[in-house]
């Protein structure tokens, strides 16, 4: 299966690509923070973050659209939230609108709400999108091992990464032989059926995980992922760090 979609822009030349892995991750960790932490009347700040990633997005020469359709992610989240605004307690009774629905108005501290989880998510979401485009997974990885990251989670998320596809494949394969046979799953009573399949790609899964972990033992996997190039912090990642948290903590006290 064809899955350079999730790291088609991850290989570039530019600038942030060329950066090490714990410098974006610093960066973009610490953008995400102090995001959360800002409260939400300090619009001036968020409108800073955006301009930042921003920023960085066209020194990335990334897309802009193709990070634009990957931020829609964030969309049902924001539209959960709204849903449930006219329901929410209101601290402000005097200052509010009216839906026309009889009592349900929408108040001002329940807008602040639905924008506090709307440029928050987004910033949130267009920061992870700029990591994932800019650092291939396994320098993800190696990062997160040089931070201390326990060893055996590093593992299970490479092994997540490169054998999710794997099982796409298994469950594509048997839902052509499904469909090849006229079976379509209109019918309450055909559950049986889905049973067997199910059972079917179970054990082709389970096949495959044994065949992969003898492979692994006989080439001597210990346990350890191994990086035949490993990262090293140049000078040009720390002047990239000290600038935007420089620029991060400069909204703080400027906006504030």
């Amino acid at each position: 299966m064809e899955h350079s979609f999730l790291d088609r822009y991850s290989h570039l030349g530019s600038i942030i690509h060329n950066l090490d892995a714990r410098t974006k991750v610093l960066a973009f960790l610490t953008l995400i923070v102090v995001t959360v932490l800002t409260p939400p009347q300090c619009w001036p700040i968020f409108l800073f973050h955006l301009a930042l990633i921003g920023v960085t997005l066209m020194l990335s020469r990334i897309p802009v659209s193709y990070v634009l359709t990957r931020s829609l992610i964030i969309l049902p989240f924001v539209l959960m939230v709204s849903l449930f605004l006219p329901f929410l307690p209101s601290n402000q009774p005097a200052g509010g609108y009216s839906l026309g629905l009889g009592s349900l108005t929408l108040g001002r501290s329940n807008l602040l709400v639905f924008w506090n989880v709307l440029i928050k998510g987004f910033i949130g979401v267009l920061a992870v999108i700029l990591l994932s485009s800019t650092t291939p997974f396994p320098r993800l990885l190696e990062a997160l091992k040089k931070f201390r990251v326990p060893s055996l989670l590093t593992l299970l998320l490479g092994f997540i990464y490169r054998y999710f596809f794997v099982l796409l494949d298994e469950i594509l394969s048997v839902k052509r032989a499904v469909a090849s046979r006229g079976y379509r799953g209109r019918w309450i009573w055909q559950v049986k059926i889905l049973g067997r399949i199910l059972g079917q790609l179970f054990l082709r899964t389970y096949e495959r995980g044994e065949r992969v972990y003898l492979g692994m033992v006989a080439r001597g996997f210990q346990g350890l992922p191994r990086t035949l190039s490993p990262s090293q912090m140049r000078r040009m990642d720390y002047l990239f760090l000290l600038g935007f948290l420089s620029a991060t903590a400069f909204s703080q006290l400027y906006f504030r």
